[in-house]
């Protein structure tokens, strides 16, 4: 068998008909959309067309549309622009659970420059208190930035109620939206968010190239500054073949959304099922009800999530430990320690994230070697069962 994907929320695999519809902007249509002659004007007509496609995803204006190069910039934009338009007000509030992107950002504006944040908390499920967000809310407040969907455990949180907490209190809204997008349905006109980010290689698009939705008449203020492309909201030469490639990929995203979710959520359910009946000491992180269709996160008890990783690597199978961006790192999961998860599963994670080119005879695979793996491995560990506390419970999300 070949390699064994289920790594998907880090990365995907870039769909052949995105790739197809790229490739002449490698070596035939290559001008530059910003020159005056035809040859270059060409390129223009496919990048608004690409521009178009991305805002019917959203159900958007294809003007609220600024392409960037990943959801990092994306989010490092919308977060900089709300505190920069309102240079009295310096106040954010976030969750405990958002990615890298958004805590990285919050930290080096609380050290570095002072800003206060507010970061909130969630239950054993991963689910926030929508009363601590409307208890938290200041008129200092500039900023509410909170994920749409969790790449870890694929928890999708309740960004309609939240999106309208923020307008009533009348402060800017944005939400991370790199996991939800190309993957649940997302309507812009019915949900009052200022600002949303997306990344294509969430979506079978290549890597480098996301966007930034700005709804209109709201305030904004560039995060690079120089040439005049994206209407001089984002200077810098436009990643042609990349915008391509996602407005490709957000049209086939929008034309299979339904169909594949139903199939993916068959593979997933299936794989999370019987792993969490064949192999003792297992649990299931997050929201059971409300995540996305693709993501399952299973703690396997007294054994460490690199070291299963390894092991599922000899069998060609990919998943991960939690994101992608933090995998360097010994330490367990930010997103399960928020949750409370005790520390010997929480070390343990795995998070399967699973994509239309994924197979049922994969998951099969998977469901068969996993117990096998997982049993070689507490037989070196140091941990157990009967020597570790508290006793575990089935899954945290029941």
């Amino acid at each position: 068998m070949n390699t064994i994907y289920m790594d998907n929320n880090a990365t995907t695999q870039v769909d052949q008909a995105v790739f197809d519809e790229m490739k002449p902007f490698f070596t035939e249509m290559y001008g530059n959309p910003s020159s005056m002659h035809r040859f270059g004007g060409q390129v223009g007509v496919h990048l608004k067309k690409a521009r178009q496609r991305v805002a019917t995803l959203l159900n958007c204006e294809p003007d609220e549309i600024i392409f960037t190069s990943c959801g990092s910039e994306s989010d490092n934009t919308a977060i900089r622009s709300a505190l920069n338009a309102q240079p009295n007000k310096r106040h954010i509030i976030t969750t405990r659970v958002e990615h890298p992107a958004i805590l990285s950002l919050c930290k080096f504006l609380k050290k570095k420059e002072g800003y206060d944040v507010t970061y909130l908390g969630t239950d054993a499920h991963g689910r926030i208190d929508l009363d601590d967000l409307k208890n938290s809310i200041r008129k200092e407040t500039a900023i509410i930035s909170i994920m749409w969907a969790n790449n870890e455990t694929g928890n999708i949180y309740p960004i309609e109620e939240i999106a309208k907490i923020a307008t009533d209190n009348g402060v800017i809204f944005h939400t991370d939206a790199v996991q939800a997008v190309g993957k649940i349905p997302i309507d812009l006109k019915k949900t009052p968010i200022d600002m949303l980010s997306l990344s294509g290689h969430k979506l079978h698009a290549p890597k480098g190239v996301g966007a930034l939705f700005v709804r209109k008449k709201l305030p904004f203020r560039p995060f690079l500054i120089g040439g005049h492309q994206e209407r001089s909201r984002r200077a810098g030469t436009e990643n042609t073949t990349g915008i391509i490639a996602l407005g490709k990929a957000c049209e086939l995203a929008q034309d299979h959304m339904t169909a594949e979710n139903i199939q993916v959520k068959d593979l997933r359910d299936k794989l999370e099922t019987e792993l969490l009946n064949s192999i003792p000491d297992s649990i299931l992180n997050g929201d059971k009800e409300n995540r996305l269709p693709n993501t399952s996160n299973i703690s396997f008890g007294y054994v460490e999530g690199e070291a299963i990783l390894l092991m599922m690597d000899q069998f060609d199978i990919c998943a991960s430990s939690g994101s992608a961006c933090t995998s360097g790192s010994l330490e367990p999961s930010h997103v399960l320690r928020a949750m409370g998860i005790p520390f010997t599963f929480a070390h343990g994670s795995i998070r399967f994230s699973l994509s239309r080119f994924n197979t049922e005879q994969e998951v099969d695979f998977v469901i068969k070697t996993m117990p096998d793996i997982i049993k070689n491995l507490r037989k070196l560990s140091p941990f157990s069962a009967e020597k570790a506390a508290p006793a575990c419970t089935k899954s945290y999300s029941e």
